[in-house]
């Protein structure tokens, strides 16, 4: 993977970005328990996941865990090479306050919608040109003790 990513380095991502972005997901894969007793998921059901974090230049995999169908999409982010400058564009299933800190200390930026009953509150609202579809850019604060505190 890494041979292949370098030829992409330079690939244009149609973005004002030089710097590396990436998206994060998972993917579930059924399997029949009765050949795969070893991935139990439900209790008719086997399956593992599939965790990418996929190069957008390219659409190489930077990073690929297999893990039984039980793990939950956040543990991954402990795994993750975090590289500082990179983009990380992921869904609200890796919403973990405590853990996207740590990917702000290793000075790379994230991208995850907030779940609906997320505690915040709004600081500052940045002016934004809705042309460009961008319906708000503002900056909040969370009002949970716990949310708050991670």
């Amino acid at each position: 993977m890494k041979f292949i990513r370098a030829l992409y380095l330079d690939e244009d991502l149609g973005l004002e970005l030089k710097n590396t972005v990436y998206a994060l997901d998972s993917t579930t894969i059924d399997l029949c328990l009765g050949l795969f007793d070893w991935a139990p998921f439900r209790s008719t059901k086997a399956a593992v996941k599939m965790h990418t974090l996929l190069d957008l230049r390219g659409s190489i995999p930077a990073f690929i865990h297999i893990s039984d169908g039980k793990m939950h999409d956040v543990h991954v982010l402990d795994m993750l090479p975090i590289e500082a400058g990179a983009f990380y564009i992921m869904d609200r299933g890796y919403l973990d306050f405590s853990r996207l800190y740590t990917m702000h200390q290793c000075a790379a930026f994230f991208v995850t919608r907030a779940r609906s009953n997320m505690n915040a509150r709004r600081v500052y609202s940045a002016p934004v040109d809705r042309t460009t579809g961008l319906v708000c850019d503002q900056t909040i604060a969370l009002n949970g003790q716990y949310a708050s505190k991670d």
